[in-house]
């Protein structure tokens, strides 16, 4: 139904359909008049029957105007949409006081109906002319600058709006006409020295167009809402332009390029000294880099080494521990064969018991001390060198090497039996020093050998876990029987 259209009410009383047109919403303020009527050719305008129809959209306010009372002329009855429902006192408190509920439904009052578009947003487009600026480098030469952009805004406080504004013969382009000058004499106030604020040159200023707009919005904010009742929505500074004719922007543009060059000339050389701080760090870094690589070579070089000739020296002393024993041996095979050839068992003839007798001692002691040699050799090999204790220091511990699996072992328990308690015996090892080097540790099986060899006697120092110091051989109780004086043989057999 087209807006304003009469039509008859419950009663049979044509009333109006009041509500604010459906198609064109580009409005701000619309005066609503009965359908088929113009403004100023009737009164009907401003007379409002009861029971007539009013609908006000969502987004939408309607305004009462009643003459005569209170501000701007009148006194004002506010509906906010959605509303739809017909006129009545309930609904309308200020018409309820004017009117009294004596005229009845059907009674026309005076009013003016106004409706306020609060969801629309309206622009206005602005120009600034050519007005002066200043550089904060040159103070006394001005530059002039024109400005272009555009404004939006809309109505937030209607109620604030309608004290503002008059309602009657709003008309909206002398509206605009007034938020555009506003707007110019704002724009030309306050960016006269914004420059000189920001401290920024002049011939950069489209560069610092998000400053400048932050500077000028509460500014315009405050003087519209003051002033016209409107809200801004968005500042747009579209162009700010410079006069480059002007004698004040030719001065302040070759102030401006000489300052680049300047800084263009002082960030390459802070570039260049950078890469040069660069560059002598990487090698000072690479130097060290390299530095550390050669000791960590020499390190291992040294320990290689050390190692190598703590094995030489272990397997010196066993070959010198072994000639020792060969050569004891054959001096005894030499006495028995001695005493064989002067008459013992078989003197005169083919056999010759103390030469056989010779051999065999001869050939089981060297074949022992081979072995004894090996095994201990291998066994220096696997203990020394993990462990290896710098001269003059007591060794470190080591502990006993594996048993032999099924060595000496006893036989399985008969079926039922608990299994007899097994325990390990402490195995002794000694640390024997030899002209200021350390050796060992060696047990005592081996230490019986090198005593019998010569290798160590009774003043040989040596050291075990457990021992505060190092001490002679001698003095050890456990080593004492070693150097202790061998036994004689028992006398020869009667012939």
């Amino acid at each position: 139904m087209p807006f304003g259209k009469n039509k008859p009410n419950k009663g049979g009383v044509w009333a109006d359909m009041i509500m604010s047109p459906e198609q064109n919403r580009d409005w701000l303020i619309y005066k609503w008049r009965p359908e088929g009527e113009e403004a100023g050719n009737t009164k009907r305008e401003n007379s409002i029957r009861f029971s007539s129809n009013l609908t006000v959209r969502q987004g939408e306010v309607a305004v009462f105007q009643y003459a005569g009372r209170g501000v701007s002329g009148g006194t004002q009855d506010y509906i906010e949409g959605y509303f739809s429902d017909t006129i009545k006192t309930a609904n309308m408190p200020i018409l309820a006081g004017i009117v009294g509920a004596a005229y009845g439904g059907g009674t026309p009052f005076a009013a003016q109906v106004y409706f306020i578009n609060m969801a629309g947003v309206n622009q206005v487009q602005f120009g600034v002319p050519w007005f002066n600026m200043f550089d904060p480098r040159l103070p006394d030469h001005p530059v002039e600058v024109a400005v272009r952009g555009t404004i939006t805004f809309k109505i937030v406080d209607y109620k604030n709006f309608v004290t503002l504004q008059s309602l009657v013969d709003f008309d909206m382009t002398k509206f605009g006409n007034q938020i555009r000058n506003a707007i110019i004499d704002n724009v030309r106030n306050t960016m006269m020295d914004i420059m000189m604020k920001l401290g920024r040159p002049l011939a950069q200023i489209e560069t610092y167009r998000r400053e400048i707009k932050s500077i000028l919005e509460p500014d315009l904010m405050s003087n519209l809402l003051n002033v016209y009742g409107v809200t801004i929505v968005d500042l747009n500074l579209a162009a700010i332009e410079l006069n480059k004719e002007c004698p004040g922007y030719q001065k302040v543009a070759s102030l401006t390029q000489v300052q680049m060059e300047t800084q263009i000339d002082l960030g390459a050389q802070g570039m260049r000294d950078q890469y040069a701080i660069n560059m002598q760090t990487n090698a000072a870094m690479a130097a060290a880099q390299v530095e550390n690589q050669a000791e960590a070579m020499r390190i291992n070089r040294e320990e290689n080494q050390y190692a190598q000739r703590m094995q030489t020296d272990l397997g010196g002393m066993e070959l010198h521990r072994l000639r020792a024993q060969t050569e004891m041996v054959g001096s005894t095979a030499a006495g028995m064969g001695a005493m064989g050839a002067g008459g013992g068992m078989g003197g005169g003839g083919g056999f010759n018991p103390g030469a056989m007798m010779a051999g065999m001692a001869m050939g089981g002691t060297v074949g022992q001390g081979m072995a004894g040699m090996m095994g201990n050799v291998f066994n220096q090999m696997n203990q020394q060198m993990p462990g290896m204790t710098p001269p003059g220091l007591p060794p470190q511990g080591a502990g006993a090497p594996p048993p032999v699996p099924g060595a000496g072992a006893p036989p399985p328990p008969m079926p039922g039996a608990a299994a007899p308690p097994q325990t390990a015996a402490p195995v002794i090892q000694f640390a024997v020093a030899v002209d200021g080097q350390t050796y060992g540790p060696f047990d005592m099986n081996a230490l019986a050998q090198m005593a019998g060899a010569g290798q160590i006697n009774s003043l040989s120092m040596v050291w075990r876990e457990g021992m505060a110091a190092w001490q002679q051989a001698g003095t050890v109780p456990e080593l004492a029987p070693l150097f202790a004086g061998a036994a004689s043989p028992p006398p020869a057999p009667p012939v």
